[in-house]
């Protein structure tokens, strides 16, 4: 077997965050959003009534990183990736002052994962990797990786398949891609 390096975005592929974001604004300023209408990566485009602060305090809060669980499979399959010698590093692009409340949530739910497996930018495709699983179109289009799309609804609209990516459901369907098309 081939040992890759594989790149995983963390938001909204390990774990749920859109949707718990969403719920707190709900809850928060009394608004009926759904995270499955969402057609832009912004969060705000589904909160328009709110302001750019409203929207973004949410993700410096405690609250929001005790709601927030992880993918269906995402645990199980990222562990499966590490056992069988991949050197699997989570990519996130994140904002200073989130990380020790976002970093707390991975190294938590992640027990497996240190520091030495995780890269912090906002420029994804400067990483090296040979697999890129990712749901910001912005994050796959001009890397150098093999691309996997995750399934989100704000990336509904965008051909993968005629953009040269391979759109996923789950991180387990996309170690699945990744055994069938990179081996």
């Amino acid at each position: 077997m081939k040992k890759l390096r594989i790149l995983v975005d963390l938001d909204d592929v390990l774990n749920n965050l859109l949707e718990c974001w969403v719920k707190l604004l709900n809850q928060r300023y009394y608004l009926n959003a759904k995270a499955e209408d969402s057609r832009v990566w912004n969060v705000q485009g589904i909160f328009p009534t709110l302001t750019k602060e409203e929207v973004y305090r949410i993700i410096y809060e405690e609250e929001v990183w005790g709601m927030i669980s992880p993918r269906a499979t995402s645990v199980e399959t990222l562990k499966t990736m590490m056992d069988d010698g991949h050197d699997v590093l989570i990519v996130t692009a994140s904002v200073y002052e989130t990380l020790p409340l976002k970093m707390d949530w991975l190294f938590a739910t992640f027990p497996f994962l240190e520091w030495k497996n995780v890269i912090v930018t906002r420029r994804k495709q400067l990483i090296k990797g040979d697999v890129l699983i990712d749901d910001g179109i912005h994050n796959l289009e001009g890397g150098s990786y093999f691309k996997i799309l995750m399934d989100a609804p704000y990336n509904q609209d965008y051909n993968a398949k005629e953009n040269g990516m391979i759109r996923v459901n789950n991180l387990e369907e996309a170690y699945g891609v990744i055994r069938q098309e990179l081996y």
